[in-house]
């Protein structure tokens, strides 16, 4: 695994190497060794698969908030997506700031998405599939979202933005009250 730094302090694009042959390949997509520079101690307690239908959807950001902070490591299995972590450390410089990385099923890459964070991702292609690995289970109660068009972000996605569920569409917008997340 080779580990490349963003420009959001933990944000980190995840390189790995699949040993082939004629049989087919193997590859190592989370290693709590090779992880724990990012976040000490790291550890996945929960799984979850994502399947996008029509390219264009948008799904997110979600975050959940303390005690509950979560890291994550996402993977695209099936089509191209374009991943994007909003830093919403209350004390980071770069606060409010958001980064994408393009994950695509035919490229060895994953991002590690740190505590503190929102995500969300648009489908580049139809039939998507990500799977995400989370170091905290999910609490309803810690649940937070943030409009995938909030113009405080002004994230620049791709594409028009579709497919957006009820909850997302009415997330709220940020205003000067938000407080962010300490993580």
């Amino acid at each position: 695994m080779r580990l490349l730094a963003t420009p959001l302090a933990g944000l980190t694009v995840v390189e790995t190497a699949p040993i082939a042959d004629e049989r087919g390949r193997f590859v190592r997509i989370a290693c709590e060794q090779a992880l724990s520079t990012l976040k000490p101690d790291i550890r996945f307690v929960q799984v979850n698969l994502s399947r996008t239908l029509r390219q264009g959807t948008v799904r997110g950001l979600h975050f959940q908030h303390a005690p509950h902070t979560e890291s994550k490591l996402i993977r695209c299995l099936r089509g191209r997506v374009f991943d994007v972590a909003v830093d919403l450390r209350t004390r980071s410089p770069t606060f409010l700031r958001w980064h994408a990385v393009e994950l695509d099923a035919d490229v060895e890459r994953e991002v590690f998405i740190p505590d503190g964070f929102a995500h969300g991702f648009q489908a580049l292609t139809d039939d998507v599939e990500l799977l995400y690995l989370h170091t905290a289970a999910w609490y309803p109660s810690a649940e937070g979202r943030v409009r995938p068009d909030d113009p405080a972000l002004g994230i620049a996605w791709p594409l028009a933005v579709a497919g957006l569920s009820p909850r997302d569409r009415d997330a709220p917008l940020l205003t000067a009250a938000f407080p962010g997340i300490d993580a």
